[in-house]
């Protein structure tokens, strides 16, 4: 009876004959040997053919196995002579499962972005794409077990939504058996109801913007996790949001030193996530926009946009985007949280600051090496009058909030709670160019396939 194994297990039967099931990656060959490199999804293993050993017919068979070809080897497994922790299998029979029909499209070579999109479902088969969804497994599963082992509740929020939470601008609308429906932008208002149940709780699943961007941080849909505390202020939501980043960094540390090596990854960048993360107020950040303004203009280096408008100098009230994060988070070798924004730039949903209520007490926690923004939150406004006030001044229709309101009505309480994007996330961890590429088949502004 043939033992079927995995090629990450291959340590485990060293000597032994085993039999394994993939797809041929790549292949090279002499007269009287076939190198093939077969993958099964765990790992890649060269499997080496001799004429000798399996026989004219069958080493013809694996002489023009054509890429992809799925098949099944059996053979001796041994360890590599010159590589340590590596293993072969010297292969005593092979047969082939699946031929390839006409040429495989993406041969090893240089492909354009667009092509490789185009064959998305193909692509997944590359050794860069496989490690990067295994640091996204990686990723998401730290993220369930750090809030499953601290106490909180999974709940899940709807994606059909009568209303907004993020703003308006950015909705998918849909019909909803003839009523008007939204695809959600975000669990939190629903997250806010369950933590008034359960105390903590978090969401976790897809969140649609109909952003027209075409930058390298934006998708149409991507994966969200949202924790909701009840009786935590901006203070605990920051010190929330940095355990679990340093958490979840630290996991795909752990566990996928592999796939980072595959994407060669700088992991010592990586090792410098560790708390304390750098708090500055939004003020602070304005001054070092300020600061590298000046210096820009007193060099002579100031960018001139498209249209001909040359870069203004930063104020109060201004929004941050990918250039103003990446100079903000450049300073620091970690991630940098910012706090305070002005209330004009965050949601009808954040609370003023007590202290001056030009601000709202919000945060965002921007990555290191120009990764921008990864999570945003913080505290809520849990008094009843204000947040009607905050409903009104956003022009929102305050029936489809009713429930929303209810939250304050009965037994309202302090809470805060926080996004973090889960392909920001990973595109940061494995240090990719573009968000692309961290979800098996992304969605944006000019693609909706395959």
């Amino acid at each position: 009876m043939e033992t079927i194994v995995r090629i990450d297990t291959l340590r485990d039967h060293v000597g032994e004959t085993v039999t394994i099931r993939g797809w041929l990656y790549n292949k090279r060959s002499s007269k009287k040997l076939v190198f093939l490199e077969v993958r099964d999804g765990s790992g890649i293993v060269q499997a080496i053919a001799s004429r000798s050993d399996i026989g004219d017919e069958l080493f013809a068979v694996a002489d023009h196995m054509a890429q992809e070809t799925s098949l099944s080897v059996t053979g001796e497994v041994r360890a590599h002579p010159k590589q340590e922790g590596v293993f072969e299998l010297a292969v005593k029979s092979l047969s082939v499962i699946g031929a390839v029909i006409g040429e495989y499209p993406i041969s090893p070579k240089d492909h354009g972005t667009d092509f490789l999109m185009d064959h998305r479902h193909l692509w997944l088969r590359s050794r860069r794409q496989n490690a990067i969804l295994k640091v996204r497994h990686e990723i998401v599963k730290s993220i369930r077990d750090y809030f499953d082992n601290h106490g909180f509740t999974l709940v899940d929020a709807p994606i059909f939504t009568p209303n907004a939470c993020e703003g308006t601008s950015t909705l998918f609308e849909t019909d909803y058996h003839g009523d008007k429906a939204y695809l959600t932008q975000s669990g939190q208002l629903y997250s806010e109801a369950a933590a008034m149940s359960l105390g903590k709780v978090y969401c976790f699943g897809p969140t649609f913007r109909a952003e027209k961007s075409k930058t390298r941080r934006h998708l149409a849909e991507f994966w969200m996790v949202e924790p909701e505390v009840a009786f935590m202020d901006l203070d605990g939501d920051m010190a929330l949001a940095e355990d679990f980043l340093v958490y979840v960094v630290g996991r795909v540390l752990e566990n996928r030193k592999e796939e980072l090596k595959v994407l060669e990854r700088d992991t010592k960048l990586l090792e410098r996530v560790q708390g304390p993360f750098p708090r500055i107020r939004y003020e602070e950040a304005i001054k070092v926009l300020q600061d590298a303004y000046d210096m820009r203009k007193s060099s002579g280096t100031l960018v001139v946009q498209p249209d001909g408008a040359v870069e203004r100098r930063p104020e109060f009230g201004d929004d941050f985007g990918a250039d103003e994060e990446t100079v903000i988070s450049s300073a620091y070798d970690r991630p940098v949280i910012v706090h305070r924004y002005p209330a004009s730039l965050k949601a009808f949903y954040f609370k003023r600051d007590p202290e001056d209520s030009r601000l709202a007490l919000g945060m965002d926690v921007l990555a290191p090496e120009g990764y921008g923004e990864i999570i945003g939150g913080g505290q809520r406004e849990d008094l009843l009058e204000n947040l009607e006030k905050g409903i009104e001044a956003h022009k929102l229709p305050r029936e489809a909030f009713e429930w929303y309101l209810d939250l304050r009505r009965y037994g309202s309480v302090p809470h805060a709670g926080f996004g973090l994007g889960v392909e920001r996330t990973v595109a940061w961890t494995c240090g990719l160019g573009h968000v692309r590429e961290t979800i098996p088949f992304p969605r944006m502004l000019n693609r909706l396939g395959p």
